[in-house]
């Protein structure tokens, strides 16, 4: 693992997306003149109602998305002068939603390993470590994607971004299909390897129970704009969950 270092592992300055439509032309805003930092070993929830651009956020941060105009940089390196593997080397995206691809879930945390050409002892004692610390049992190992649930299909996407050792873990709703006592242990996990490694984590999560037992910070989406950025301490959970619960139901509303 790398070592902290005092300056901004993540920064990015008055970042906007907008779609793009026919020929070209700039559609609607996703996100609007985002800009903040994100230091080594911090733990950043991401909230905000439906539609704020969460995921967004994410999807820049691993260039799957690129912005319309803004600069996003990873320690000091603007992200366009970083090659795309060489970027997700260090920055690992868990999706909602991950797929196996056809393989067996050895196979699936061995992929990204055997593909950087590591021994095939470092990856089998990787596979060891996280899987028992995820307390994923070894008869998951040999189960492929149509043989697990789609808890179970989270808690391995965790574990093979885990086995990468990133600098950087983006999670997008990870725990979403999880029942309560495995949520809760896998934030736990999360937040130990923050605290040993310094590896920077920042999960987008809509159950905020989970994201304060979790944050050092909280970005605060709404209407893809960034409102807040606090300090976890300074936080008023339950005005939070209140102005959250508000925001949803006027869309509700809205939309029917």
């Amino acid at each position: 693992m790398d070592n902290v270092t005092s300056q901004a592992q993540l920064r990015f300055e008055q970042v906007n997306l907008f779609t793009r439509l026919k020929g070209n032309q700039q559609g609607y805003p996703i996100l609007q003149d985002i800009s903040f930092e994100v230091f080594p070993g911090e733990r950043i929830a991401i909230v905000g109602p439906s539609g704020a651009g969460k995921t967004s956020l994410l999807r820049l941060i691993n260039r799957l998305s690129e912005p319309t105009n803004g600069k996003i940089y990873l320690e000091n390196q603007e992200y366009r002068q970083i090659p795309a593997i060489q970027l997700r080397q260090a920055v690992t995206l868990v999706l909602q939603e991950s797929k196996l691809l056809g393989m067996t879930v050895q196979q699936a945390l061995a992929y990204p390993l055997v593909l950087r050409g590591l021994p095939k002892e470092t990856i089998h004692q990787r596979i060891s470590h996280w899987t028992e610390r995820l307390h994923i049992p070894s008869e998951w190992l040999e189960r492929t994607e149509v043989q697990l649930s789609a808890g179970q299909r989270q808690l391995v996407a965790i574990a093979r971004a885990l086995v990468i050792q990133p600098k950087v873990i983006l999670l997008d709703e990870p725990t979403s299909a999880l029942d309560a006592g495995t949520a809760s242990h896998v934030i736990q996990v999360l937040t130990q390897l923050s605290q040993t490694h310094q590896t920077t984590i920042l999960m987008v999560n809509h159950q905020l129970d989970l994201a304060q037992m979790f944050c050092t910070r909280l970005l605060f989406l709404q209407q893809s704009r960034l409102l807040a950025n606090q300090i976890a301490s300074e936080i008023d959970w339950v005005n939070l969950l209140n102005s959250l619960m508000q925001t949803e139901a006027q869309a509700a509303e809205e939309w029917s």
